[in-house]
């Protein structure tokens, strides 16, 4: 089975993320520029929440808040669940399935911030590995090697 080190490892890019302090508007403003849909918030090296697009909709627009003048922990999810560096892949699909989320933050086992995930890097992942057993099965029915 394969953990969650994998993608992190093979991710590119540093893992963005705002301070509970600072306003929606910026935090928009880095997740329209990145093209994301979610990043998590920190007070200093504590992981304190997570901002999505969601959380804006419903807990900004919906209440008619200006993003100019409200914080990232007006809008934030607090505490919000993660994932453990070595947990699997298929773990970390039913739990954001089960919980109806598609971001969820990775700490390492002394709880620092190593990445995050989507739902869509688990699917990628699953995908791409499930190609590779086909593959190989293939391979080994046709000329009994692998």
């Amino acid at each position: 089975m394969n953990s969650l080190a994998k993608i992190i490892a093979a991710s590119k890019s540093p893992v963005l993320t705002v301070k509970s302090g600072d306003k929606v508007s910026a935090a928009v403003k880095i997740m329209a520029e990145k093209n994301i849909g979610a990043l998590l918030v920190m007070d200093g090296e504590k992981l304190v929440g997570i901002v999505s697009e969601r959380d804006m909709v419903r807990k900004l627009l919906a209440e008619d808040k200006s993003p100019k003048d409200t914080p990232v922990s007006a809008v934030m999810t607090q505490s919000p669940y993660c994932a453990d560096l070595e947990a699997s892949i298929d773990s970390c699909i039913a739990l954001m399935s089960k919980h109806r989320f598609r971001h969820l933050p990775v700490l390492d086992a002394n709880k620092k911030l190593r990445g995050m995930v989507s739902m869509g890097d688990l699917v990628k992942t699953t995908i791409e590995d499930q190609a590779f057993m086909i593959d190989q099965f293939e391979r080994y029915v046709s000329t009994g090697t692998y």
